[in-house]
């Protein structure tokens, strides 16, 4: 029930089974889901499945084309490869869309390199099963790489790739082809179609036996293009088969109104199907099929461009079963359109020291090594960009004078007396190291100011109906001095869609901002007497972990992160 085809029967060499990965690194309603990712560890977490097409292979067989191979890695910090799955090989073929889906644990709080190879797979080695290959007897055609974050935030769940060679060189390089990844939420955390086919009467196709079928499924994007959803298995020499039950999720698909290719072929070991015959249907007139127990007659087209239509066949279909389930999850908020806006605050009080001075936490150093706070900004940063579309940031300092002025406790790190928002993640580096050369570092540390000007954008684009949830990362060296209007501006902001990670940096007692985070339940009160309606704040100290977010404190922000957007945005999903 895992894989969202039937995989006894092979398509190409090998067929469409699932390959999972569930180790490495790699790891109803609204409401259930909610309660299923609290329970799950603190970490939002889904399995995907990745589809892969290869377009303009290279053709390194002398007497047929190329038998392509593509193998999924996982790219661990040290650089080295470690391999998470297979598709099949396709039969002589510069175009490949292979069946087989390839799982991986999709982890919100972890950025997962993924590096894509594509194979010729020499004929000698055909009838070895692709998992027995060794990848150093076969040629290589190429190579991708990317972040499952991208592929997974991408509005259509699709990337396309530009394979490169490793031994490419000179300036003009050669093309390869490309790759096109497709992520899809596995079945068992989406809505679920299972639904048993039929035929009756199909047409012979080959000469000293009856036909082998199966089906394909494909789903039609808006261009027009199909992408293979589910396959059944092969039936031997049979016109009459009726095949085993075929599980799909409907995020696969996108709607029951979407259009499927449900296509007919007759299997050859050559990957060179004969199409017997074919309907387009969507799952909501397969459903309708199903309970009027009729049959729906297949068609082959004939004829290109205006000269063509289609050749009614008195071959029939039948949908035998049809159930639907439903649940919901955390991908579903992303996939709904809605988007994580990332904010910076930066601690300039006098306390970090002379930033001329290689004892400084904001210390720049020559070789390029990170300090503390970039470190901050980096780990948090990375994580968060793929979420938000335009990738502008607001960035702010606080505790320090500028040029010729007061001291300010919130201002905005790039010198722009309006516009607090940079471009990406290198914009907020930028603007950090620039503003070390433009301010003066002084004090007090007060939280309050920026809270407030990040809860004011939170409450313009809530009331306004956008669908953002916005995290605001404070870095700071020292203890507050504002305690008691920073729970004020803390308190007022729970209504909001915002969450704060307060990351403390440098080797000071930071035993105070425990206060504002509230994971021993008690939650903060202002000074009216009114209580926050959630906790908003998870702090961190950055000397405790190596890597911030294996840090089990920072997955239980993103615990708080998912839970935020259910209960204050998040419900509208379930309403669409």
């Amino acid at each position: 029930m895992g894989n969202c085809c039937s995989n006894d029967g092979p398509v190409g060499i090998g067929g469409g089974g699932a390959v999972s990965f569930h180790d490495g690194g790699f790891g109803g309603g609204a409401a259930d889901a909610v309660e299923h990712f609290l329970r799950s560890r603190g970490v939002p977490f889904s399995q995907i499945e990745l589809s892969l097409s290869a377009a303009n292979l290279l053709d390194q067989d002398v007497f047929s084309k190329s038998d392509p191979m593509a193998v999924i890695f996982a790219k661990r910090r040290d650089g080295t490869l470690e391999e998470i799955g297979r598709s099949e090989v396709i039969l002589n073929s510069l175009n490949p869309s292979w069946i087989t889906k390839i799982t991986v644990n999709y982890q919100f709080e972890v950025t997962q390199p993924l590096v894509f190879q594509v194979y010729d797979v020499d004929s000698q080695f055909h009838n070895v099963p692709e998992k027995m290959l060794k990848l150093e007897e076969q040629q290589f055609l190429g190579e991708a790489q990317c972040l499952l974050s991208e592929v997974v935030t991408r509005p259509t769940g699709l990337l396309t790739l530009n394979l490169d060679h490793r031994e490419q060189q000179g300036p003009h390089p050669k093309k390869f082809g490309t790759l096109t990844v497709h992520a899809e939420e596995c079945v068992g955390s989406k809505t679920m179609v299972e639904m048993v086919f039929r035929c009756v009467d199909l047409e012979n196709k080959d000469l000293f036996s009856k036909s082998d079928p199966f089906l394909l499924i494909s789903k039609i994007t808006e261009s027009g293009v199909a992408i293979p959803v589910c396959k059944t298995e092969v039936r031997k020499n049979d016109l009459n088969p009726l095949w085993k039950p075929m599980v799909m999720n409907l995020q696969q698909i996108g709607s029951k109104e979407n259009p499927l290719n449900i296509e007919c072929f007759n299997f050859n070991s050559n990957g060179k199907h004969d199409l017997i015959g074919k309907v387009v249907k969507s799952l909501a007139q397969l459903e309708s099929l199903h309970h009027s127990q009729c049959g729906e007659n297949l068609f082959f087209p004939t004829g290109v461009g205006h000269d063509h239509h289609n050749k009614v066949l008195t071959s029939q279909i039948y949908v035998e079963k049809f159930t639907e389930s439903k649940q919901q999850t955390f991908l579903d908020y992303i996939a709904g359109g809605f988007e994580m806006n990332f904010m910076v605050a930066v601690d300039f009080t006098a306390s970090n020291g002379n930033p001329r001075l290689p004892d400084s936490l904001h210390y720049i150093d020559p070789t390029g090594r990170p300090n503390a706070y970039q470190r901050a900004i980096l780990e948090v940063g990375d994580v968060l960009q793929f979420y938000d579309s335009d990738k502008r940031f607001p960035a702010w300092g606080f505790g320090a004078r500028p040029i010729d002025g007061p001291v300010s406790h919130c201002f905005n790190l790039n010198g722009s007396t309006y516009q607090p928002e940079v471009e990406g993640i290198q914009g907020i580096m930028s603007a950090y190291i620039s503003a070390l050369y433009n301010v003066s570092l002084a004090g007090p540390t007060l939280f309050g100011p920026v809270i407030n000007t990040a809860a004011s954008i939170a409450s313009r684009s809530f009331t306004s109906g956008r669908q953002k949830y916005f995290v605001l990362l404070i870095v700071t060296d020292g203890v507050i001095t504002d305690l008691q209007e920073t729970k004020d501006a803390l308190v007022k902001a729970s209504d909001l869609p915002l969450s704060i990670l307060i990351v403390g940096v440098g080797g000071a007692d930071f035993k105070e901002m425990e206060i504002l985070d509230a994971d021993k339940g008690e939650r903060l009160e202002s000074s009216t007497g009114r209580v926050a309606s959630r906790d908003i704040v998870q702090f961190v100290p950055l000397r405790d972990v190596q890597r911030m977010y294996m840090h089990p404190t920072f997955r239980i922000l993103c615990s708080k992160w998912f839970f935020s957007i259910w209960r204050d945005v998040g419900g509208s999903i379930t309403s669409r």
